[in-house]
């Protein structure tokens, strides 16, 4: 009962019995092929898909196949490649002591006959539930049919006391199936029936249900998918019974559910039937279970069974946040700034003991990062009882400081009440440049770079001075663009920021400002949020230069971060997937200009994040050459556009 038609057997499978269901003819074999890479689904990944609930009536197989075909017509005008229908759909789950009359399963039968044929003019896989009668025993099936042929006839086994009136539980054949496209060969599908999960593999499990609706139940339903779809790292669509069934004892919501890897992707409200859509993304899936070492495919026992499906493009409807690394829930938010916060001093709490430092020596400009950093050993110094003169924070003015952020610098350190030293060091940099010869009116790369290891050094030798720690404040977007001096202000005892990227960065200086009672410390951070991001390395009194017109804007750079790293997305998926996400905030080619800048600076500079100092990993991406990532340093830049 497992398989009816052309079937691809893996190591060992159990015996494969090809079932003539019904007088229905076996589909030839297909030669073998060689996959063609094109099309939008081939380059990205991205299958639409579809579940819905047609409203039925019990028994009435002719009126309930209507119903599934013209939902599938819908499914397939809207692009989807998957359409899955509830358990039992074409008789409906409530037929009771009906499923004993050979006119309800010949009925049934006619009905597979006419979605078969319907399927030969749709680019779509369709599952749908139906019993079928094999050698005198019913079987609550699903049945697999695409392009005119049937695929596959999967049985539910695991049958309620209620179920084993009508439906036998015992099949010779236990293969595992899964259908795959030959023309994407990670567009597989496994199929299931509610809650009784097999231990399979496909990236894409169809899921078929008669789960009547009772308090408390959708919320279960809802959870178990998450768990179920991130424990396999999988995609999940769910078909439940709804609308039509019998309401004898029992209610049926029609409550449909499409999720990812744990994340809910689209669901319906209950008892409305609307049927839903969204695309599952089996790149990002196949990533995801590259990298966990903890995913096991299973390979014994499984029968793959190919169907064909042009490749064609995906249009998306799903949300993709422009901030990866910031939850769009503010209580969410919220717990995720506090938690960063907690980590950060729980490091440096161990740091600080391990290393007995009497002071901790931070370097602030008046700008978001040192300000964030600031706040993390200040939530340090109290949590370990320490007095907040234990922190020293140095103000090392030079040509292109501004009045502006000299001023914050000095207001944020006097309302958090750490200790505060300016040390001016214009005068050490021109001895410098006279020691190397270096023309102080040329603004080049020495001009720059010899202002930040002079703070370097004035932190460092004032480190040993006072046996303190000196704590970077360098954060992970920095990092991820090499956007730092090398062994200036790259090097540090302990980088606090090193893994939490620019955009969070932000919420987290947003949420203290929130959280405090103390309106000094809330008047300054709100106004170092609003101060433009700048090295502050040209001479002027004003801020002249502004980081996000010299390499772009943060959030661009962070968006690109993610997908990379996080996700192993192709530049051209990622380019796609901005457009898409930022929603005309910026045009193609302005997101082009500053991704090329990305892949850039993100190869080519591995070389200053291959010594980098130790820091705390926060979040799922790190830069760390310890925990995080680990790539050569001297990669061959290549095209990429």
């Amino acid at each position: 009962m497992r398989v009816v038609g052309a079937v691809r057997k893996q190591s060992n499978p159990r015996l494969t019995l090809n079932l003539n269901l019904n007088g229905y003819k076996k589909p030839e074999a297909a030669p073998p092929q060689i996959f063609e890479h094109k099309g939008e689904i081939m380059k990205n990944g991205w299958i639409k898909v579809f579940a819905a609930s047609p409203e039925i009536r019990p028994g009435d197989c002719a009126h309930n196949t209507e119903k599934i075909i013209s939902a599938a017509a819908i499914a397939a005008e809207k692009g989807a490649k998957l359409a899955v229908f509830p358990e039992l759909c074409v008789t409906g789950s409530t037929c009771g002591d009906l499923f004993f009359q050979d006119f309800l399963i010949k009925s049934a039968a006619e009905s597979i006959e006419k979605i078969k044929e319907y399927s030969n003019n749709l680019d779509l896989l369709i599952i749908f539930g139906v019993p079928v009668k094999y050698f005198e025993k019913l079987y609550n099936c699903a049945i697999a049919v695409c392009k005119g042929n049937i695929l596959a006839a999967v049985p539910k086994t695991n049958l309620s006391a209620q179920e084993l009136r009508y439906f036998s539980n015992y099949f010779p054949n236990n293969n595992t199936i899964v259908l795959r496209n030959k023309n994407l060969p990670d567009f597989m599908v496994g199929i299931e029936f509610g809650e009784t999960f097999s231990n399979f593999s496909p990236n894409i499990v169809a899921s078929l249900s008669a789960d009547s609706e009772i308090i408390g139940r959708a919320q279960r339903r809802r959870e178990f998918i998450k768990s179920r779809s991130r424990g396999n790292i999988c995609g999940y669509v769910l078909a439940n019974a709804g609308k039509g069934e019998s309401t004898t004892d029992m209610v049926f919501s029609g409550h449909n559910i499409i999720a990812e890897n744990g994340v809910i992707l689209k669901q319906n409200k209950l008892f409305e039937n609307e049927p839903i859509i969204s695309e599952i993304d089996i790149n990002a899936l196949s990533s995801e279970r590259q990298k966990n070492i903890s995913f096991k495919p299973k390979s014994e026992n499984i029968n793959i069974i190919e169907f064909s499906l042009p490749l064609t493009d995906t249009k998306l409807t799903r949300s993709y946040s422009m901030s990866p690394f910031v939850p769009k829930d503010p209580y969410e938010l919220k717990e995720r700034c506090q938690l960063v916060l907690q980590i950060q001093a729980e490091g440096l709490k161990k740091r600080l003991k391990t290393t007995n430092s009497r002071r901790m020596i931070i370097g602030v400009s008046g700008g978001i990062d040192s300000a964030a950093a600031l706040l993390a050993i200040c939530d340090t110094a109290d949590s370990l009882s320490r007095p907040r003169s234990d922190i020293l924070a140095l103000s090392m003015p030079c040509f292109g400081t501004s009045a502006r952020t000299k001023s914050n610098a000095q207001k944020l350190c006097e309302s958090l009440g750490v200790k505060f030293k300016e040390i001016d060091i214009t005068e050490s940099v021109r001895s410098h440049f006279s020691d190397i010869g270096q023309n102080e009116k040329v603004y080049d790369i020495t001009f720059e770079n010899s202002q930040s290891r002079e703070r370097t050094q004035v932190l460092m030798d004032t480190a040993n001075k006072e046996n303190g720690l000196v704590i970077g404040t360098g954060d992970l977007s920095e990092l991820a663009l090499g956007w730092s001096t090398y062994n200036g202000d790259h090097m540090s005892m302990y980088g606090i920021n090193s893994s939490v990227p620019k955009t969070l960065i932000r919420h987290i200086v947003k949420h203290y400002s929130y959280e405090t009672k103390n309106q000094e410390l809330k008047n300054v951070l709100i106004e170092i949020l609003d101060t433009p991001i700048s090295p502050e390395l040209l001479p002027s009194n004003e801020i002249s230069q502004k980081t996000e017109t010299i390499i772009g804007p943060y959030e661009l750079h962070d968006f690109f971060l993610y997908y990379t790293v996080r996700r192993g997305f192709s530049p051209a998926k990622i380019l796609l997937l901005t457009e898409y996400a930022f929603n005309h905030k910026y045009s193609r080619k302005t997101i082009e200009k500053w991704q090329k800048m990305f892949y850039t600076r993100f190869f080519s500079q591995q070389y200053k994040r291959s010594c980098l100092p130790d820091g705390p990993t926060v979040g799922t991406v790190s830069l760390s050459p310890r925990e995080g990532l680990k790539m050569p340093s001297d990669l061959e830049i290549i095209e990429i556009f």
